[in-house]
């Protein structure tokens, strides 16, 4: 049960509404916890508070992408069952609790009161708010469902564009000592204003994308849309597959397999974006590549993963869901070959390689919810999309584990060469290819698994 004001049924939209007032709803969470995107800007801060390490404060942040993941999965069905506006209003409040307990956590000088704040609670907030309006957008978008994710899951993948130099900014305002580049070190009272602020203006954009959200009324289709034209597409079903029934079919462990190397494999780059590029073009005990260029590249690959998510899961509906995913692991897996082989002979074939890869990253995140649509139909959508997440919660923990098991076993930060990261990659290779495989394994569900017609009239009334 929900409060009133939240209820599906209040947030049903009066004929003649725009659809396209939906997106910017959605983005409006998606930018503000894409943020989890952004703690590069001060995790050396934090590492100087906490007189710990940058592996014990980057703790936080692969304990809110498993969150993500586990909330997800298991909030998924509560999603689908009370509708965007209440899920979007939870996930507001989780997101803020966490940045407010997080900023406690700062200023008594506890990393684990960071770790349950930021981490838990704020991690909890994440996956109910990364859901929460994927099911209602394709809902309002049948005949473009890949643009519809795409349009709001672009939002979390350009999160860290926005909240990286608002950080740096409000950091440098409560300690004017600050620079991201010559002194990382803000101090204490300085990182609780910045988490109080990002908590504050956070909440006011998050409510505004609750309180927009709308759902389309029943049987509502847009101008000229035939439904009869989505039966006719390859591996695009009409009929309906529950949440409980779709974790019993290999098609959906298959796309978590997929989920799972695409994800792995582009973490393996995110996560040392700004050595990597260091290290690839050390001459000697030097590198050519400055700081700030490196914090650039870093940039450059977060301008990539945003764009990514828009423009290649727009193009899975023109060429569909397997086939896009043929090019994110077919292609993803000629590029990371390249990468580890001729990536070193020039600074701009590197950085061109890299950003592919990435733009592939983002594109997978923003192509899946489509690809479960097709597979599964729009009944419980969110709630298959929420478990499926849990590819990305393992992921988030086994793509920095293998890149820096290798680099830990190869010599000293700082001194590490292209030659070095070879192994890693290729490890990266051989994921893309077991995901490649699993794509082409990809069939229609079973009719054993498909809901009857009642299930189909429930799924209209709560659309």
């Amino acid at each position: 049960m929900v409060p009133s004001f939240l209820a599906r049924e209040k947030t049903v939209a009066p004929p003649g509404f725009n659809r396209w007032l939906i997106p910017p709803a959605a983005l409006a969470v998606h930018l503000c916890i894409g943020q989890v995107y952004a703690t590069s800007v001060y995790k050396s801060a934090l590492v100087e508070h906490f007189d710990s390490s940058l592996t014990a404060v980057g703790v936080s942040f692969s304990i809110a992408i498993v969150m993500l993941g586990v909330s997800a999965a298991l909030f998924g069905t509560w999603v689908d069952r009370n509708g965007p506006r209440a899920a979007m209003f939870v996930s507001a409040c989780f997101w803020v609790t966490g940045f407010l307990v997080g900023a406690l956590g700062i200023a008594i000088g506890s990393i684990w009161v960071f770790y349950l704040g930021y981490g838990v609670i704020g991690g909890i907030g994440l996956g109910i708010g990364y859901i929460s309006p994927v099911s209602t957008l394709i809902k309002w978008f049948p005949d473009r469902p890949g643009l519809a994710t795409g349009m709001a899951i672009m939002g979390f993948g350009g999160g860290a564009l926005i909240a990286s130099p608002l950080s740096g900014e409000l950091l440098a305002a409560y300690d004017p000592s600050f620079s991201a580049t010559e002194n990382p070190f803000a101090d204490g009272q300085a990182l609780v204003l910045l988490f109080l602020t990002l908590a504050a203006l956070y909440l006011v954009f998050m409510m505004f994308g609750a309180f927009t959200m709308r759902v389309p009324a029943d049987d509502w289709r847009p101008d000229g849309f035939d439904p009869s034209t989505v039966k006719q597409k390859s591996l695009v079903t009409t009929d309906s597959v529950s949440a409980a029934n779709a974790i019993k079919t290999p098609q959906f462990w298959l796309l978590w397999t997929i989920l799972f190397c695409n994800v792995t494999a582009g973490i393996g780059i995110l996560e040392q974006a700004a050595p990597m590029i260091q290290d690839f073009f050390r001459d000697g005990a030097t590198s050519t590549v400055s700081v700030v260029a490196a914090g650039g590249f870093v940039g450059l690959l977060s301008i990539f993963n945003m764009a990514g998510r828009f423009v290649w899961s727009s193009t899975s509906d023109v060429i569909g869901r397997k086939g896009i995913y043929f090019v994110y692991l077919g292609l993803g897996l000629v590029l990371y070959v390249l990468l580890a082989t001729v990536g070193s002979s020039a600074t701009a074939l590197f950085v061109l390689l890299a950003a592919v890869i990435i733009s592939f990253y983002g594109g997978g995140f923003a192509t899946i919810p489509a690809y479960l649509r097709d597979l599964f139909g729009t009944y419980q959508v969110g709630a298959i999309h929420g478990r499926l997440l849990t590819a990305w919660s393992a992921a988030g923990v086994a793509g920095p584990l293998i890149v820096n098991s290798v680099l830990d076993s190869r010599g000293t930060p700082g001194e590490l060469v292209a030659g070095d990261y070879r192994p890693a990659l290729f490890i990266m290779v051989g994921l893309l290819a077991v995901g490649l495989l699993a794509n082409a394994m990809v069939r229609p569900v079973a009719s054993k698994y498909h809901e009857p017609r009642a299930a189909r009239a429930t799924e209209r009334s709560n659309a």
